[in-house]
Formats: C-alpha cells, structure tokens, sequence
C-alpha cells in the first residue's frame, strides 16, 4: 500500500482540513489524552514482545548505541546554527524540540512498516526512549548555564541559579524531564513485554494488534485538528526558520542513515531510525520547557515543530526516509 493513501495518514489530512475549515468537530480531551497514552503503551509492548524473542543481539546494540549517539549530536549540531538567527533561549527550545523525537510520528512509521509486511526490530521502542530525554537535559544546563549571571541566595549561605519567574532549578528540572510520563509508561511497557515475552504477546494481541490501527487513525484524525489550529503561530517568524523546519529533518535522516549504513542495519530499522532523528517533539519537550525555559516562545518551537515538521514528515518524510533507506542500506 502507498503510504500516502494509507487510511490512518488520510484520517490525519482529514482532521487537517477539517481545522483549516474552521469546522466545530474536535475529539475530546480526556479521549485524545488516553489515545496518546494508549499508542505508548501499545508500542512499548509491541518492542517488549519482540525484545524477549530475540534477545539483546549485536545488530540491537547497534541500533540503540546509533540513537544514542543521535540523540547527543543533532541538537548540539542545531544549536550552533540556531544561536545565529534566533535569540539564545529562543535557540535552545528549537534545538531541544528537533534534538528530541516524536513517538507519533514513529508509530505511524511503524504502522506503514507493518502494512507493507517490512515491521522493524522491536528494539526501536527502546530506542524511541533512548532519544526523547538527552536533547531536553542538554538544554535544561544550558539555559542555567545562560542564566548563570542570575545567582540568588539560599538557605545556609548556598547559591542556587534561579531564572525569571520562579524557573525550577537545574536538579527538578531534570527529574520532570526523566520522570514525564510518556517515557515511564514506555519503558514501563517495554518491560512487561520483554518480561511476559510470548505469553503475553498472545495475551494481549487483541489490544495491540485488532485495535491499534482504528485508534491510530482517531488519533491521527485529532493531530490534524491540533496542527491546523497551530498554524497561526507561524506568522511573522522568519523565513530562514521554515527552512530550517523542513531542511533540518532530511539533514537528520541523512546522517542516520549514514550511522545505519557504518552499524550494519537493516532497511526497516534504519527507516525507523531515520524518522526518529527527523522527527521534533510537540508534547513532551514543550511541557517541560514552558515552565523551566520560560524565556523561550512556545510560538517558536510549537509553531515549527507541529506545524511545520509534523506534517511534512508524516505525508512526505516517511516515504522519503523509507526510499533513502532502500537505495543506502538495501
């Protein structure tokens, strides 16, 4: 199946017209808060399972020492364009949100895998949680490191940075970076499927295997809705930023695909890996930078990362990174 007329990527351009039509439909809260959870859940599972079968092999080491190394590279690298044409919190939140990954973005990929018979390694959960945290931690110091001017007193003659508007320092910052709960119920359902392993996988293959496709495609439908309604916040940024928003991505996959192409991994797992480097955050990096970056405008990096980014990648990036995969790694 082509992945442009894939059911799930058509509901997402469904709810994309439907929020630039100014259309009354929306999906509620609560439902699409437990959708995004479910997907979690169901695709840390789906790599648990996977994991128990195959055991922690070289090509597997090989993978999650690739998103790793990703993980720490792409928004340093970001950083040191961003910081010339953005003011430097403002750099820092965009390079965190492209240096992160979005786990929707890497469930449809894996859905598409799936449908056209190629799925991926399961381990490419874990790598999933490997790259949501370090871009985020990386930033998280370096905004205490840009505020180090704002040194205020503490109890019992210590110092503690503190930046403008009561910001958290750098420790609580960093536990709701590691403790969000996106990543605790991945990893979680990671576990329980590397621990059920085949037992479970037949336990549950109702639950992350029937319904997985139908609610994928509900809450593809709400991501549109969300994208369209974040398009205003695009206004007046510079133009230099849009390009960046779709260049930076296929410069991304590019230099994952190199690293898939020097480990030695497959198509399907290189595709994976490829999306994960060009994918940008919406909901986990943004909910921790608001209150602990507050210097840094959501507009910015909401606007480009679900505006931009989201959708080229979705409709047009998945397919590419999935052809630049076949052609280098095939």
């Amino acid at each position: 199946m082509n992945a442009l007329r894939d059911p799930a990527l058509l509901f997402f351009v469904l709810g994309l017209t439907a929020g630039a039509l100014r259309s009354n439909l929306e999906i509620p809260a609560p439902l699409s808060r437990f959708l995004s959870l479910y997907l979690l859940m169901a695709i840390g599972l789906k790599g648990g399972f996977a994991l128990a079968a195959t055991g922690l092999s070289a090509p597997v080491a090989a993978a999650l020492g690739c998103a790793v190394l990703l993980a720490v590279a792409v928004p340093l690298l970001d950083w040191t364009w961003l910081r010339r044409v953005l003011p430097p919190f403002d750099a820092l939140g965009v390079a965190a949100t492209y240096g992160s990954v979005s786990a929707v973005t890497f469930v449809t990929a894996s859905h598409v895998l799936e449908s056209q018979g190629q799925p991926a390694g399961g381990h490419m959960a874990a790598a999933l949680a490997l790259m949501e945290t370090p871009a985020l931690v990386l930033a998280l110091a370096m905004a205490q490191w840009a505020r180090r001017g704002a040194v205020l007193p503490a109890g019992g003659g210590a110092a503690v940075l503190a930046g403008p508007g009561g910001v958290p320092p750098l420790g609580a910052a960093l536990r709701e970076a590691l403790t969000e709960g996106g990543t605790v119920l991945l990893l979680g359902a990671l576990l329980v499927g590397l621990v059920s392993g085949a037992d479970g996988a037949a336990a549950l293959q109702p639950f992350t295997g029937d319904l997985f496709k139908g609610l994928l495609a509900v809450f593809l439908l709400d991501m549109g809705l969300v994208t369209a309604r974040q398009l205003p916040a695009l206004r007046g940024l510079p133009p230099a930023l849009f390009g960046y928003a779709l260049g930076a991505p296929l410069l991304h996959a590019l230099l994952a695909l190199g690293l898939a192409r020097l480990a030695g991994l497959g198509v399907s797992d290189g595709t994976l890996l490829a999306v994960l480097a060009a994918s940008a955050s919406y909901i986990a990096v943004p909910a921790v930078l608001r209150h602990a970056v507050p210097e840094a405008r959501p507009a910015v990096y909401m606007g480009l990362s679900l505006g931009v980014t989201f959708p080229f990648n979705l409709l047009l990036g998945i397919p590419l990174y999935q052809a630049l995969a076949q052609r280098l790694l095939g």
